[in-house]
């Protein structure tokens, strides 16, 4: 068993620093009049900006000057107070060559002029043409100098209240850089059969840290030739109560597409988004320049006048095509024709162009399993400066650091053990949704509840499934009276609302029943927008009202009861089929359901792409889509936690998760919308569990089932309340093609401070609910804290707690809080289990922490504890797979493992930000002080709920929040159906 892992994770030493020196310049503000007249050009004065767009010449400087660093444009001070210190437009190395030497960045600033027009390059106006020449004229006698920056501090950083590391701005592609330089310098990577060599890539301002990027490595899979290149990323992180920040090392596999499809003879690329294209140039970019050794980044987008890819004009490509390299720029027509060409060896221009899952199958498989991972890392580890050093290894926690929870499924030892385990599933998911019948409405026959499900078909195949695994879920036995009563496919065929064709099982514990009817008249097939509607939002939000408005008075036809809601599985076609995101049905589907008191499970319909793969597994598909709408419906286990009276008596779990729909989103309209739910052992049962979610209209908690629909009528937005975006100033293209932002950006920032408010009034009200009652209040850090600002690190301070404007106060004395990160943002370090010598290092599950010696108990300052989970059976790949290595085998051909995935666990961070420990002074008399290990641990056992075939990537609270998302599907609550009596 692993007793320890390791992170790619580094900080400084103990009285250790890092400086580095640096030329620096400023950003000529001195320009700024003459460039915004030009740049207002023809702009009604209404519309006129007052901020030079400056994003393109500063992605154009990253590519064209490859040791340059460029930093977003410096914010005036605050009342006269500085913030932090003194920042710079650009930064690059001393002992770096003049990044722009000579006419190069005169040359630039004119290719970068013509594109500050309204209308992009707009040379065919004299007056644009007369006022460019006499802007650039006066640019290039005032052109800024660079200045000498020394003993600049890479990872010295100030701290919060809380201690916490607080790095500025600039340290985040400063400290990251320098190391990718570091980097640069070692020999090349060594495997088995070859090299890797690395590059770097350009990084902008907002591109917070270094990313390095190999060659492309080409490998034989199934007689095709497939390229991919190794990736390293490298990010300046902090951690919760930690003084020192951390650097991480990422790694990662970019694949590359070069297979054109047979039948359009080019490659597939989405058009309606741009595809990100690599270039390597032999040549320098501009005369007199240094050859650059960083990849270029340009991206193709749709023409929509030619209805052809182009070069977009926004991007390094479209200013660089004006400058010097516009004979040997790769033509997209040819490149997306033939892309291997241009991917290898004996172009003046390199061009790779990057494989997404649209395009198609990629034969070589996505990551690295743990034992490469460790070797890469240990070859970037020789370019580590003195002073910075690998943050501790980490051992296993309380429990032997195995934190499997008391109830926890047992792993079935042969066919015997496996019918036996299934059995009792299937009697407990009886026994719960029985319980929960009887809390929801009185049963009627045998003196038991009755449930009803529908199933909503389309094919018979599937049907014909889906009632098997009903059987099978609940351990049902017959076929629920289908030969008894005579039940043809004709009857199933001819089904209607009101009249379906119904299976029936009766058990000890409850009367269970299928409700069979066909999705007949086009409910279950593609929307068909109105195109005389005007807008595109505005034809997808008619198109998904309508179905839902056909779809909900079809289903009413067969019995509403809004007072008890009920399941539909419903079979839907892949999201393949359907030939733009705006035709699915799936929205409009669940939204009907959901007016008729339905919630909504789907399975996919076997198609001719999905055959192959999909038609032997269709009976374990149907099956786990059972037991994720039954979860729905409640039927939940909860983990039982190990740790006795170390945790208060009947703990609840509350969780808090922030839903955040986008324009771009599945209904095309905004909305955001805090959620909480209330995870309760129910008294008496071996670890069944009472869900309920926060209705915020009656301030209290709510059945699960009601809550999910509930959510439905909350998003909904008042029409006369929302104003739709001026498409000409948050929606047009400014100059060059770009979308223009700073309207929207000044519009996010208002709508944010307005969301902070609504969620700290949201946070006010759960927690008061919460008073009296010993409950974990379990966050989410990426999810939630640009919500509630109080999750984000450079507010924590430990034990106290913060929602509004107010100052922090102590927690209510029932209360504890955690907060649970994940990998998003690389925040959490890659790791691996360390194996004995000689041996793969791997991936251990288990609950991890510092290590401590054996005559210290864990002091409960500590709060941040780890959580690893077993791999899925559906990933039983060895760790020491490597993805570069290529052998000979017995018939003498070359062979690899570079066309077998990866899967890692993550390696979730859990901060028992506040608890009451025996320094607090406890209010109750008799409460026990809290240990933080034994909080954090039950946070890990939470990851493993029994009635899951595989462990969860949050904790089971946490994640029941997440789900609840799907429900919110924001509408005009214009859009809403009408009450029965209003159907024709």
């Amino acid at each position: 068993m692993y007793k320890k892992i390791r992170r790619a994770a580094y900080h400084l030493a103990d009285a250790a620093a890092w400086t580095a020196d640096f030329r620096v310049l400023r950003f000529p503000e001195h320009w700024q009049q003459g460039l915004l007249e030009l740049h207002n050009h023809g702009r009604p004065e209404d519309s006129q900006h007052k901020v030079i767009p400056t994003r393109r010449l500063d992605g154009v400087l990253q590519t064209l000057a490859p040791d340059v660093l460029v930093r977003p444009r410096t914010r005036p001070s605050v009342g006269g107070e500085p913030l932090g210190a003194e920042d710079f437009w650009m930064y690059v190395p001393v002992e770096a060559p003049d990044p722009l030497p000579g006419s190069s960045l005169e040359k630039l600033l004119d290719a970068w002029l013509r594109t500050l027009g309204p209308n992009g390059a707009a040379d065919g106006d004299p007056g644009f043409r007369s006022q460019l020449l006499r802007c650039s004229a006066n640019l290039k006698q005032h052109l800024p100098v660079w200045e000498t920056l020394s003993g600049v501090g890479l990872l010295d950083t100030p701290v919060t209240v809380g201690g916490t590391a607080a790095p500025e701005p600039r340290q985040f592609q400063l400290a990251t850089d320098t190391l990718a330089r570091r980097i640069l310098t070692l020999d090349p990577f060594p495997f088995e059969g070859g090299e890797l060599r690395f590059r770097a890539l350009p990084r902008g301002p907002r591109d917070q840290g270094a990313e390095l990027m190999s060659q492309p490595v080409c490998r034989t899979i199934k007689r095709k030739d497939w390229w991919f290149s190794i990736v390293l990323n490298i990010s300046l992180q902090t951690t919760p109560l930690d003084p020192r920040p951390r650097l991480h090392l990422h790694w990662g596999v970019r694949r590359w597409a070069t297979h054109p499809r047979a039948e359009s003879g080019r490659l597939h690329l989405p058009y309606r988004e741009a595809t990100t294209v690599y270039l390597q140039l032999r040549i320098p970019w501009l005369p007199g320049a240094p050859v650059t050794e960083r990849y270029a980044l340009a991206r193709l987008r749709r023409d929509r006048a030619s209805d052809q890819f182009a070069w977009a004009e926004n991007d390094p490509a479209g200013i660089l095509g004006r400058i010097s390299v516009s004979g040997v720029f790769p033509d997209p027509d040819h490149l997306l024709s033939e892309p291997a060409a241009w991917i290898g060896k004996g172009q003046a221009v390199q061009a790779a162009v990057v494989h997404s899952t649209r395009m198609g199958v990629h034969e070589v498989g996505t990551g690295l399993m743990p034992h490469q991972r460790s070797q890469l890392t240990e070859w970037a580890e020789q370019a580590l400066p003195d002073g910075l050093t690998r943050v501790p290894d980490l051992v296993r926690g309380r429990g032997r650091g195995i934190g499997a929870p008391e109830n926890r499924r047992p792993k079935p030892r042969g066919d015997a053990d496996k019918k036996a385990e299934e059995l009792r599933s299937a009697v407990q998911r009886r026994t719960t949704l029985a319980a929960l019948s009887r809390v929801m409405g009185p049963g009627v026959e045998q003196g038991g509840p009755v449930v009803e499900v529908r199933l909503l078909w389309q094919t018979a195949e599937l049907r014909r499934q889906a009632t098997v695994a009903f059987a099978l879920a609940f351990g049902l036995d017959g076929d629920g009276g289908a030969g008894a009563r005579g039940l043809t496919e004709r009857t199933f065929d001819e089904a209607r609302p009101g009249a379906p064709a119904v299976l029936e099982w009766w058990t000890p514990e409850l009367t269970l029943r299928v409700r069979c009817l066909p999705l007949l008249n086009g409910l279950g097939d593609r929307l068909v927008p109105d195109e005389s509607i005007a807008g595109k939002g505005a034809r997808i939000a008619a198109a998904i009202g309508a179905r839902r408005r056909e779809l909900c008075a079809w289903l009413r036809q067969d019995g509403f009861d809004p007072s008890r809601p009920g399941l539909a599985m419903v079979e839907i076609a892949h999201r393949s089929t359907f030939r733009a995101a705006e035709t699915d049905p799936k929205f409009a589907v669940r939204l009907g359901c959901a007016d008729a008191g339905l919630l909504t499970q789907f399975v996919v319909t076997p198609s001719d792409d999905w055959q192959i793969k999909n038609v032997e597994s269709l009976d374990h598909r149907v099956h786990n889509a059972w037991l994720d709408g039954l979860r729905q419906l409640g039927v939940r286990v909860l983990p039982q936690h190990t740790l006795g009276g170390d945790l208060p008596e009947r703990l609840e779990y509350a969780a808090l998760w922030m839903v955040k729909r986008r324009k771009d989103g599945p209904t095309r309209l905004p909305r955001h919308l805090p959620i909480a739910v209330l995870v309760s052992p129910l008294p008496g049962s071996e670890g069944l569990a009472v869900v309920r979610g926060w209705d915020d209209d009656v301030c209290d908690w709510i059945p699960y089932p009601s809550f999910l629909l509930h959510l439905v009528q909350k998003a909904e937005i008042d029409p006369d309340a929302y104003v739709e975006p001026d498409p000409f100033i948050s929606g047009h293209l400014d100059d060059g093609g770009v979308q223009d932002t700073r309207a929207t950006t000044q519009e996010r920032r208002s709508n944010l401070v307005q969301q902070r408010r609504e969620t700290a009034s949201f946070l006010q009200r759960v927690l008061h609910s919460l008073r009296g009652r010993p409950t974990v209040l379990i966050t989410h850090a990426q999810n939630s804290r640009s919500h509630w600002p109080w999750l984000q690190d450079g507010q924590i301070v430990q034990d106290l707690l913060r929602t509004g404007h107010a100052g922090a106060g102590r927690l209510d004395d029932e209360l504890r809080l955690v907060r649970i990160r994940g990998r998003a943002g690389r925040e959490t370090a890659q790791w691996w289990g360390l194996a004995e010598p000689g041996k793969a290092h791997g991936q251990p599950a288990g609950f991890w922490a510092l290590p401590v010696t054996d005559e210290e108990r864990r002091s409960p300052q500590e709060r941040i504890f780890y959580s690893t989970t077993e791999r899925p059976g559906t990933h039983a790949i060895s760790p020491a797979l490597d993805r570069l290595a290529t052998r000979v085998n017995a018939a003498g051909h070359l062979t690899s493992q570079a066309g077998t995935g990866a899967w890692n666990p993550t390696l979730v961070e859990i901060a028992v930000l506040g608890c009451h420990t025996e320094t607090d002074t406890l209010d109750h008399v008799g409460q026990r002080p809290d240990e933080p290990e034994a909080i954090a641990l039950a946070m890990h056992q939470m990851r493993q709920a029994p009635d899951y075939p595989a462990p969860l990537s949050l904790p089971l609270p946490l994640h029941l929040a997440g789900l609840a998302q799907e429900y919110v599907l924001p509408m005009l609550s214009g859009g809403e159906p009408a009450e029965e009596g209003e159907h024709d």
